[in-house]
């Protein structure tokens, strides 16, 4: 009987579904490939260059012989660096041996959720969420508890749903703000709700990821572990993707009490090592560097959010709150749902974005990836160009779908 391989791959893996952000992306692509007209709004990644002082940094590092490998936890230099960064700019008084520098912010948050869970251990998700989230903590053991929210308060937890979905099995809370997909950002008050309720949960840790901190439209967001009594029990989560234009660099950190943080670098050095040394010697320019590029960035980012806004404006039936950061759109299409395009019925949020890309060459990323199966996402990081013509049709798409069945619903007996 021959081998039968698929039957070797692990139930967790098995179980484990496909990011639907990466699905979207390659059918985009793969329909590009074959010759239709795809405008791409399924990938959060800045359409900037990398600044031209952090690339000359990382070829004078590979000159230098950064070639090799580096420190589990990160050069001595980088570390001091993103202390000083999290001094300056967020308030946070941490020791360089209290960061640990990962490849990417995805692996940070990995390194936190295998660090700390022990299997069934409890994890709070607001969604919607960052879809790896929940897969993440699936892998690592934990069990997803997922509270939900609305575009109606800005996609915010509440501190009371916080304090009814705590139980003797919570250990963590991950918060993501500025947010992906839904660009919430919280007042200060609002945090300082949530750090009471968390204060009084003796087992609760909160993931705080920050790495869209710089793309604030309205308001400043701030270091939840800022707020009384948080530093002890906050793993601050960052990066150098968003901010500095360097998806491809593959460079976040997390900060967080030595005893954790030290976990995470054992985690780490079981897993992959150090991060590419040569890219920590760029990191170390990017810190330095000033952020009149960031700042570039979040100017561009608010004028496309502007126009998104206006464009979804023109579709009745959608709710839409314009986000305060990110560069995320998450609009509700629920109440267009079900609709019928004359040929084919389209009944919820998954068909709609498969109609979209199938019919109109948009590719946007349906809300169930995040946790909110009544919406869905489009990014405008991409360019205006990309950007205006993705709108157009998905207003025209829209605008050819019969609606009747869902204002029928809607209406009620």
């Amino acid at each position: 009987m021959p081998y039968d391989a698929a039957r070797a791959v692990s139930r967790r893996t098995a179980e484990l579904g496909e990011a639907a952000i990466q699905h979207m992306a390659q059918r985009a692509r793969a329909l590009q490939a074959a010759g239709r007209s795809i405008i791409n709004l399924s990938i959060g990644e800045p359409d900037f260059a990398t600044p031209a002082h952090i690339c000359e940094a990382a070829g004078k590092a590979i000159a230098d012989g950064f070639t090799h490998y580096a420190p589990i936890a990160g050069f001595p230099e980088l570390r001091a660096a993103i202390a000083r960064k999290l001094r300056e700019e967020n308030g946070l008084d941490y020791e360089p041996s209290e960061i640990v520098v990962s490849n990417g912010a995805k692996q940070a948050i990995t390194n936190a959720a295998f660090a700390t869970l022990d299997p069934g251990d409890e994890v709070i998700l607001v969604a919607p969420y960052w879809a790896s989230y929940e897969q993440i903590v699936a892998l690592a053991g934990g069990m997803p508890v997922v509270l939900r929210t609305t575009s109606e308060d800005g996609f915010k937890l509440k501190p009371e749903a916080l304090a009814d979905a705590l139980t003797k099995r919570s250990k963590l809370l991950i918060l993501n703000a500025p947010g992906n997909p839904s660009g919430t950002v919280y007042e200060p008050a609002e945090l300082a709700a949530l750090a009471a309720v968390a204060a009084e949960h003796p087992r609760l840790l909160v993931v705080s990821d920050e790495v869209y901190e710089y793309f604030a439209f309205e308001g400043e967001p701030r270091s939840f572990a800022t707020l009384d009594g948080m530093r002890q029990r906050t793993i601050t989560v960052n990066g150098f993707s968003k901010g500095f234009a360097m998806t491809g660099w593959r460079l976040g950190y997390a900060a967080a009490p030595l005893a954790i943080a030290s976990a995470m670098a054992k985690i780490q050095g079981a897993f992959t090592a150090g991060a590419n040394a040569f890219v920590q010697q760029a990191a170390v320019a990017a810190l330095a560097g000033g952020r009149s590029e960031a700042r570039q960035m979040r100017d561009v980012y608010r004028r496309r959010r502007d126009l998104v806004a206006r464009e979804l404006a023109a579709i009745p039936g959608i709710r839409f709150v314009p986000p305060p950061g990110s560069f995320y759109a998450f609009p509700d299409v629920s109440a267009l749902l079900p609709a019928h395009d004359g040929a084919q019925p389209i009944g919820d949020v998954d068909q709609l974005c498969d109609w979209l890309l199938d019919q109109y060459g948009v590719a946007v990323v349906p809300g169930s990836a995040f946790g909110d199966a009544r919406c869905f996402r489009i990014s405008f990081a991409a360019s205006d160009e990309a950007l205006a013509e993705g709108l157009k049709r998905i207003v025209r798409a829209i605008a050819t779908l019969d609606h009747s069945i869902a204002r029928a619903r809607n209406a009620g007996p």
